[in-house]
């Protein structure tokens, strides 16, 4: 069996997700077959070394200035050209903006079955047949699967699987793929507008504390991040809190903002409206403050505090320094 990876890079970084897409095609595999990565991008000979030890045999990577950015139709014909070449039985990528559209259509170019957004995986004599898939806002877990058997796609949500170290070693090769200048012609990427916070983003952090529009403005926000700064958290915001301008939109988690699936998730001041718990529900484990004992958030949480988040955080933030001294 051999199974591509598509690693995912941005500002030639490789995402921390694309390792355990990895991870999860060696665990597939068992040693039983060949874990190839693809990377796109200019100067990427470099980052193929960061994917070193996660699993791949070979890490193949095209390097043009033309591919710095993502620009749709260009990385999907050459996706499709490497999987044409490398003729792989799976697919496989993190659930992403970029992927969610990459992917999808490589999916329709090449006739391919995709299943998006698995948080488990169905392996028989080394071959994906499917995995359970979070639908109806996380209430249940959906299990799918593969009805076909030529070339299977699949997408991985983040934080769903365990990152690892894999004994092995890994040979880094330059593809030479033909890149039509034609698809830029068609669709082209012309600006990129970038966040200020440096933290890791909603979809990809493992902790995670959100604010909702009790926090009365956006100074408040403050409070959340000097927590976040000690727990090496990613502040959200419920859809109220961007609504009323106390967050930017790249903040917001929820049916019309981020889905994500940290392994913490504090919720501050957000009762747990069905639109903001669809993008959260997932997390491994939810904690939530919160004044009102009856808030529909404490029905979904492992932990549950009842108290205004103006005096439990700035407690909570002091405890967490005093844990960190020790």
């Amino acid at each position: 069996m051999n199974i591509l990876v598509f690693l995912e890079q941005r500002d030639n970084v490789l995402k921390k997700s694309s390792l355990e897409a990895l991870c999860v095609a060696h665990h597939i595999l068992q040693g039983a077959g060949t874990v190839e990565a693809l990377i796109l991008g200019e100067e990427t000979q470099a980052l193929c070394q960061q994917a070193e030890g996660f699993g791949a045999t070979t890490c193949h990577y095209v390097d043009a200035p033309s591919l710095r950015n993502y620009q749709p139709l260009l990385y999907k014909e050459l996706v499709v050209q490497a999987a044409q070449r490398l003729q792989p039985d799976c697919i496989l990528g993190m659930t992403t903006p970029l992927t969610r559209d990459l992917l999808t259509r490589c999916a329709a170019h090449l006739k391919a079955p995709i299943l998006t957004d698995l948080v488990t995986v169905e392996v028989q004599e080394g071959r994906l047949t499917g995995g359970k898939k979070p639908l109806y806002a996380g209430k249940v877990l959906a299990n799918m699967a593969f009805q076909t058997q030529g070339l299977r796609i699949a997408t991985f949500r983040p934080n769903s699987f365990r990152v690892q170290k894999i004994p092995g070693t890994m040979t880094i090769q330059a593809m030479q793929l033909d890149i039509p200048g034609t698809a830029m012609e068609k669709i082209a990427l012309t600006e990129i507008r970038k966040g200020k916070s440096q933290k890791a983003d909603l979809t990809e952090a493992s902790r995670i504390i959100s604010g909702g529009r009790s926090l009365g403005s956006a100074d408040n926000f403050a409070i959340l991040q000097q927590c976040a700064d000690v727990l090496g958290a990613t502040v959200g915001a419920s859809r109220a809190a961007v609504d009323a301008g106390y967050a930017t939109h790249d903040m917001q988690v929820g049916q019309t903002g981020k889905t994500v699936n940290p392994t913490l998730y504090i919720a501050c001041g957000i009762s747990g409206a069905i639109q903001h718990v669809a993008g959260m529900r997932t997390s491994k484990i939810i904690v939530a403050i919160n004044k009102d004992p009856e808030a529909p958030i404490f029905s979904i949480t492992d932990y549950g505090i009842v108290a205004d988040l103006f005096e439990a955080v700035p407690i909570l933030t002091k405890k967490l320094q005093e844990l960190l001294k020790e």
